[in-house]
């Protein structure tokens, strides 16, 4: 394979996807290790579909190693309403990276999935080995076959061509950056702006889709950003090697109901309302999505590493950066 385990400080490193909630995180990290080479494009410079801009990009800076956190994401209703854009957009994203980074003999690539690639009724908690073995959660069966191709791009390269290319399966994220649109982000992110808007205009009534009877792990977007940084300084693609794909599950491996989400959220959001509290309703005309989501971070806490950050505390930390963000 290309490269060993050691990312030096001076390396040049490539972040695709650095202005996003991940690529953001595994930025500022990488900052603050002491890392100096790092280069970084947005959209508007280097267009992650445009396998000629990437070719000429990589084959100009030579990066050594790279962390593939560019994607298409949202939530239930942006997965169910644009598949065709998710599979499409996120497929081109990750082959032409990967492809460049290959043909440009990158030591080490990073490539961040998410935990929707796993069958819908799998057992829990997820191992890695269940992979392929069940149909897909349909509200977002474009994005997880999309993703599911670029693990299996990774793979097939470092198998005939000596690539060194790691892939990570994080649960549902959020954090500082996180994008708060109602059509298009995830649960957490969508609960915290209803619950502040009912806080400021005094509605104090939050309507929430389905039953609130889903299970769901969350993970704060800096331990991610910890997690895939340790990864990359300390292991090969070798090292997360399954049956399936070389890559791992990353979380915090404790779940919750959204149910019991919704009312966190609530808590933390009203906690300056002296008493005030707010009505949740919940609309079960709208579909719950997979009933239980939780991995299995066994094979992570074996290689050393485990999240810091508390989950009330890590609500606040994303709630306080949205209010720092949009009032």
């Amino acid at each position: 394979m290309y490269g060993g385990k050691a990312m030096k400080k001076e390396a040049k490193i490539f972040i695709a996807g650095h202005k996003g909630l991940v690529g953001s995180a595994i930025l500022r990290k990488l900052q603050v290790q002491g890392y100096t080479n790092i280069v970084v494009r947005t959209h508007a410079e280097l267009d992650l579909l445009n396998q000629l801009e990437i070719n000429t990009f990589f084959e100009c800076e030579k990066p050594e190693y790279v962390f593939l956190a560019a994607a298409k994401v949202g939530g239930i209703i942006a997965n169910s309403g644009h598949p065709a854009q998710f599979i499409y957009e996120n497929m081109m994203i990750g082959f032409n990276v990967i492809h460049a980074a290959y043909m440009n003999k990158v030591k080490k690539l990073m490539n961040l999935g998410t935990a929707c690639i796993y069958p819908k009724m799998a057992p829990q908690p997820l191992k890695e080995e269940y992979l392929l073995t069940g149909a897909l959660e349909p509200t977002n069966d474009a994005y997880a076959l999309a993703k599911i191709s670029v693990i299996k791009l990774c793979r097939s390269y470092n198998e005939q061509y000596g690539t060194n290319f790691l892939s990570v399966m994080p649960c549902s994220l959020y954090g500082p950056g996180d994008s708060y649109d109602l059509n298009n982000s995830h649960v957490l992110p969508g609960m915290l702006r209803k619950f502040h808007e009912a806080k400021i205009s005094g509605n104090d009534k939050v309507t929430l889709w389905g039953d609130g009877s889903p299970f769901r792990e969350f993970l704060y977007s800096e331990d991610l950003a910890d997690a895939v940084i340790y990864l990359m300084q300390n292991y090969n693609a070798i090292d997360l090697r399954t049956s399936l794909g070389d890559f791992i599950n990353v979380g915090t491996g404790i779940d919750l109901t959204i149910r019991q989400l919704a009312e966190i959220i609530r808590d933390i959001v009203y906690a300056d309302t002296n008493g005030r509290n707010c009505l949740i309703v919940w609309d079960t005309s709208k579909p719950n999505g997979t009933p239980k989501k939780v991995g299995d971070i066994s094979k992570l806490s074996a290689l050393g590493f485990k999240p810091k950050i508390d989950f009330k505390d890590g609500i606040r930390l994303a709630y306080n950066d949205y209010v720092k963000r949009f009032g």
